[in-house]
């Protein structure tokens, strides 16, 4: 599928990524064809001195990365576990963790050490953030909640969210998504959901699969559609770029680019939805 700009001829602001916890361990993040594409930039936070020189070394000129932990502003104890994914400033709770083959021992605290914070709103580098984007095992709901001025820009958010407490005191899924939906957000999707086997059954002696339990998923929101007015017109195309590039939501960046067409008088729309059209086409 051709890109948002291609579709509609270059339509889109450039979009502003905060990336909270980029770690490259995993895969690519949602927007890295927009990065590459020269749609997107991007503002990063990884305290994880390893992973952020990995970023440096990779970075390209629309990429800042920054070496702080992401908070409330306040300090607090980083617990260092033997899984890296699994360091937290939240302590890692055992009797969930037994629940599962590997918890225990990824999640093994191996030392801690104070850190201090900073809160979202504080650092000028985010303002205009159209994307945030946060990994960072139970202190996602933290962040939010210090970064108002930040949700007031922003059009779509990617946080990893859970089912279970895999920390003591971790905000679960439905608390995060009271939160958002206070602050005119919805949940779009999951992106995808993770599920683990209760011990002690174990499938095909894989350790990492799932059955039925949901332990995480990485959750999308996006602004409530319903509530479209109170968008700007940079807004809506952003958020359509972003649902487009990242997400693949077509259905609902036509109906943002007919409200964008609604109060310019503009064709983005129809444009739009004759680029998807002529795409199979195309791609035969």
């Amino acid at each position: 599928m051709h890109s948002f700009q291609t579709l509609t001829g270059g339509a889109a602001p450039r979009v502003k990524v905060v990336d909270i916890g980029a770690n490259p361990i995993d895969s690519e993040p949602p927007y890295a064809a927009m990065l590459r594409g020269g749609d997107a930039e991007v503002v990063g936070f990884e305290p994880n001195r390893a992973a952020l020189a990995e970023l440096e070394r990779r970075r390209g000129p629309l990429e800042r990365y920054f070496p702080h932990a992401v908070g409330d502003g306040a300090r607090h104890v980083l617990h260092i576990c033997q899984a890296p994914g699994m360091t937290s400033l939240l302590e890692p709770d055992p009797a969930v963790l037994s629940l599962f083959h590997g918890f225990p021992d990824w999640g093994c605290v191996l030392a801690t050490e104070a850190v201090d914070t900073v809160r979202l709103d504080d650092v000028a580098e985010t303002a205009g953030a159209d994307l945030l984007k946060l990994d960072i095992q139970g202190a996602e709901l933290m962040v939010l909640r210090h970064a108002e001025a930040r949700l007031r820009d922003a059009v779509v958010i990617q946080a990893e969210v859970e089912f279970l407490p895999l920390y003591r005191g971790q905000p679960l899924f439905s608390e995060m998504e009271i939160f958002l939906r206070a602050r005119g957000f919805v949940l779009h999707r999951f992106f995808p959901t993770v599920s683990r086997v209760v011990q002690p059954m174990m499938v095909n002696g894989d350790p990492y699969a799932g059955l039925g339990q949901l332990v995480w998923a990485d959750a999308v929101f996006i602004r409530d559609l319903t509530r479209i007015g109170a968008l700007s017109e940079r807004q809506l195309l952003a958020m359509a770029a972003i649902l487009h590039d990242a997400y693949a939501a077509y259905d609902i960046v036509f109906r943002l680019l007919e409200e964008h067409d609604r109060r310019t008088g503009g064709s983005r729309a129809d444009a739009y939805l004759a680029g998807l059209q002529a795409a199979p086409a195309q791609a035969a």
